[in-house]
């Protein structure tokens, strides 16, 4: 059995709900339309948003004029999804379970939920769905090791000692075992792999980056139980400035059959 497997709870971010769209960085529309661009749609072709979380993603695939199904574990974040993209489908489910009968699909999009799934079974899985000429993205977030990004680590720092640095996501990444999804990427059909990418600033309250820390799984009230409120004290006293700069690239990883 994976360690994905193992790990897998198709309700980790229910309580993130509240918090995931308003405080999550949203991905540019520049980004899609080159996604879009790249991935040679056209308008009403199938999309999947594979992992779909409050639609972030749908959303903005719909508004680009493709027929879009959302797929996600969590009954919560689909509500949320339905609220903000009233013309897409959403249906619960995961790559553990798929929905019987969907697809074929010209893109399979997920947003920051590969490293959750099996990804070895997924690529196999995604390659019965993806019609020939179509594509996988995934989108990202990555913040350079830049002064105005230093509240991150000031973040990740307080976020330890409420057990972040013992989710079995992060021991996997600090180990030096980690397989990339590049690494997974280039093993499976979809092997022939662009990025693209956008830089985005934005200024941040403090209240912001506590929201933010809220909708993450390694810090969502669910996580903290009764210690969300020392978490928030001890976060908003690391944070003494009002307000702080954050600097990201949003990005697509574009994967086609090889």
């Amino acid at each position: 059995m994976s360690q994905a497997v193992q790990n897998y709870d198709p309700h980790r971010f229910r309580t993130t709900v509240p918090f995931y769209s308003r405080y999550r960085q949203p991905y540019p529309r520049r980004l899609i339309d080159w996604v879009v661009e790249r991935a040679d749609l056209k308008p009403g072709d199938a999309v999947m948003d594979l992992g779909c979380g409050p639609g972030t993603l749908a959303v903005l695939f719909a508004g680009a004029g493709m027929t879009v199904t959302g797929v996600d574990p969590e009954p919560a974040m689909l509500d949320e999804a339905r609220r903000n993209a009233p013309g897409v489908t959403f249906l619960e489910g995961s790559t553990f379970a798929l929905p019987a009968g969907i697809g074929p699909f010209r893109l399979v999009t997920m947003g920051r939920s590969f490293h959750w799934m099996d990804r070895e079974a997924t690529l196999a899985r995604l390659d019965g769905l993806i019609v020939p000429g179509g594509a996988i993205a995934l989108f990202d977030d990555r913040h350079p090791r830049t002064d105005e990004n230093s509240w991150r680590r000031t973040l990740d720092e307080v976020g330890r000692k409420y057990g972040r640095g013992e989710e079995a996501h992060i021991v996997e990444r600090d180990s030096g075992r980690y397989r990339t999804h590049e690494s997974y990427l280039l093993d499976s059909t979809f092997a022939d792999l662009e990025r693209v990418a956008v830089i985005v600033r934005r200024t941040l309250s403090v209240d912001d980056i506590v929201g933010l820390a809220f909708s993450l799984s390694t810090s969502s009230p669910a996580k903290l139980g009764e210690r969300i409120g020392a978490f928030e004290s001890d976060l908003r006293t690391a944070l003494p400035e009002p307000s702080y700069t954050e600097i990201a690239e949003m990005s697509a990883l574009i994967a086609r059959r090889g």
